[in-house]
């Protein structure tokens, strides 16, 4: 078992003990990640990378993981291999950005 799916396992027993599941539906699952996201940039908001890094680093590394939680059951939720299709993105990112482009 990849280190990936085995995360995603404990994140999915870890809903399923709590009964979260009904509801962690695509869309409120797509929702949760910009939401994250968006605390994620309140945390370098107005101040360097240095600043944000020294005064949010906590904070910074907690909405980094809720942002790969939710994307991680998200994928759980609709099928999808994160390792497969991470690597077909950068099959495609590599042709839409070549090295001497």
């Amino acid at each position: 078992m990849s280190d990936i799916q085995g995360l995603i396992n404990k994140l999915n027993e870890f809903r399923d003990e709590r009964n979260w599941r009904q509801y962690h539906n695509p869309k409120d699952l797509a929702i949760s990640i910009s939401i994250e996201a968006a605390e994620l940039l309140e945390d370098f908001q107005w101040i360097s990378n240095e600043e944000a890094l020294k005064e949010n680093e906590e904070n910074i590394r907690e909405e980094i993981a809720d942002v790969l939680i939710y994307s991680l059951m998200l994928c759980s939720d609709l099928g999808l291999n994160v390792k497969k299709i991470v690597e077909e993105k950068i099959v495609k990112n590599g042709k839409k950005y070549p090295v001497g482009k």
